[in-house]
């Protein structure tokens, strides 16, 4: 005999798609204005310079000084990055240019 206290099946469709669209978001592609695009590399680098400088006058250290250190140090990280990356595309794109335009 079957009781009706027996648990339902659960539907997992809804957390399935949950998390099929949250990693789609984070690997979406984001388009920014060439503005916010130029200065953010220079954002991370501003911020990045004045977390460290911040760290000078921190009077309770023990436990937020590791915080800005990281914080400092994943910013000039991403932002020595961006330009490297920049740099390697426009030098990239400035060979072929030249190549192109020897070639005529």
């Amino acid at each position: 005999m079957l009781s009706g206290s027996a648990p339902k099946q659960m539907d997992l469709s809804a957390t399935q798609i949950l998390s099929r669209n949250a990693g789609n978001l984070a690997a979406r592609k984001i388009w920014l204005p060439k503005l916010l695009y130029d200065c953010l590399p220079y954002f991370y680098l501003a911020a990045g310079v004045s977390a460290f400088f911040a760290t000078l006058y921190i009077s309770a250290w023990f436990w937020v000084l590791p915080h800005y250190l990281l914080f400092s140090a994943a910013c000039l990280h991403l932002a020595f990055h961006i330009f490297r990356r920049r740099r390697k595309n426009t030098s990239a794109n400035q060979s072929i240019a030249d190549r192109d335009s020897r070639s005529c």
